[in-house]
């Protein structure tokens, strides 16, 4: 396209005047008319067949005046007339072909479900990928033994019949009938029909797809990822053409999606009092925690490429690091040996618990005696075990009991997904943290199962199927 543009700059100072009056009357004429079958289409029984008049008055118009002679104005020509017997296709062109083939495949499909998908949204109904698939595999197979062009939609020939009337099967076959007639019988008729006024019914009927500029606002308001993969799409096309542009574009929508799914949103989720709802409790004041019980919820799948930003979420939003009690926990430990077995050492350790982990000073006695204590949670009884000895017990520094793991955005969960959540389920088991899942549907299920989730202490009976009933669950669990 970026060459043909640069070819109609280059040649603009050769432009045929009379060429270019024709065509902006046509355009002017048939602007008109498309807008008065518009305003007026409740009144009008059937609408204005503007580009019926174009045809036939610029072809009645160029054969008078001789055009095509006296003023070079570019019009059909000769039509070859009949059909060519059907014929084997030449299979030795199938080297030479095979790679422009499949581009050729892609944007014809690519071009007819866009353009089917635009007549169903304007006109109510719905369109099933696979039978245009078919239907066009079926035209182009049987077309192949006519020596025909690869078949695909025309987006003018197709909005010159929406804007028509035609709106069923009924008018295709009555425009292929016309067309065949043509081939067949009354070519010569449309000889000295100038190519301006094809292309001026053209260019009307392809405003509608130009109107599609006005959606930018709307996108910039809405999702300015769509917006990014209008803008990716558009310029490609302009610049590589249909089909380089059509394979940067859905390279570009599936990063997009590969994006999203690697910046899930992530909540902690709380009960709506008097209702079975759990809602964000950062969007929801009315939503409220249960006591020892964390719900977290994220609107994505876990697979490879985000199965670890899904942990490191999970370990956020709840405040309950495993890798920080495990730490923690081992330290306490080590400070009860430390003063059950050296009464005259005089080195005391203090275990102090920060964001980022856990860090362990050596202090003297006489330095602990005059500085402030560390605190982490509540401290426990101090207490004497000689005259130059003394104690210090921590308190486990979580007060969260169970995890739900809301899963019912999940779709689907592969192998490292899987080894990731039953490797952070162990993790906060070593801890006393019980982990649940629930809302995970049946195919999520069967997916789990298949990968050998369900191994050694994970058992099915750590599923549930809405979030309520999880919670009850854990609440009955530790009231034991």
């Amino acid at each position: 396209m970026s060459q043909s543009v640069i070819e109609v700059l280059g040649h603009i100072t050769s432009t045929n005047i009379t060429t270019l009056i024709l065509g902006l009357v046509c355009l002017v004429f048939l602007y008109v008319v498309k807008d008065l079958n518009e305003r007026f289409k409740k009144k009008l029984p059937i609408p204005i067949p503007g580009e019926i008049i174009v045809v036939i008055v610029s072809t009645g118009i160029s054969y008078g005046l001789s055009l095509a002679e006296d003023y070079k104005v570019d019009v059909v020509g000769k039509i070859p007339t009949g059909l060519l017997p059907p014929a084997a296709p030449e299979f030795s062109l199938l080297p030479s072909l095979i790679t422009d083939s499949f581009a050729v495949a892609i944007v014809g499909f690519s071009m007819g479900i866009s353009l089917a998908k635009i007549f169903a949204l304007k006109h109510g109904y719905s369109v099933d990928g696979n039978q245009e698939l078919i239907a066009l595999g079926l035209c182009n197979f049987i077309s192949s033994f006519f020596k025909t062009f690869t078949i695909t939609c025309s987006m003018s020939r197709s909005l010159v019949q929406e804007s028509t009337g035609g709106k069923t099967q009924i008018a295709g076959l009555l425009a292929s009938l016309v067309v065949l007639l043509v081939v067949v019988a009354i070519g010569f008729v449309f000889q000295p029909l100038p190519q301006t006024a094809l292309a001026a019914i053209i260019m009307v009927n392809l405003l509608g797809m130009f109107k599609q500029f006005r959606d930018i606002p709307t996108l910039w308001r809405t999702s300015k990822i769509e917006l990014a993969i209008w803008l990716v799409a558009f310029v490609a096309s302009v610049l590589l053409g249909l089909d380089y542009g059509l394979l940067v574009a859905i390279s570009f929508a599936i990063l997009t999606v590969i994006y999203r799914t690697q910046s899930p949103k992530t909540a902690t989720l709380g009960h709506v009092p008097g209702t079975g709802l759990y809602c964000d409790v950062d969007e929801y004041e009315e939503a409220a925690e249960y006591e020892g019980i964390k719900i977290f919820h994220s609107n994505s799948s876990i697979y490879f490429a985000n199965s670890d930003l899904y942990l490191n979420a999970l370990k956020e939003k709840t405040g309950v690091n495993p890798e920080h009690l495990q730490a923690a926990r081992k330290a306490r430990n080590k400070q009860r040996v430390k003063a059950n077995s050296n009464y005259n050492s005089p080195p005391k350790i203090c275990v102090k618990y920060k964001k980022e982990g856990v860090t362990h000073e050596v202090l003297s006695y006489n330095h602990m005696e005059g500085e402030e204590e560390q605190r982490n949670g509540r401290l426990g009884d101090r207490h004497m075990e000689s005259n130059s000895e003394e104690t210090v017990f921590l308190e486990h520094p979580s007060t969260v009991h169970s995890i739900i793991l809301d899963w019912t955005p999940v779709s689907f969960i592969d192998t490292v997904g899987a080894k990731a959540i039953k490797q952070v389920i162990k993790e906060y088991a070593a801890v006393d943290v019980r982990v649940v899942i629930a809302s995970c549907s049946r195919s999520l299920l069967a997916d789990l199962d298949t990968l050998q989730f369900f191994t050694g202490v994970m058992t099915t009976d750590m599923v549930f199927p809405t979030v309520h009933d999880a919670v009850l669950h854990c609440q009955q669990s530790n009231s034991h």
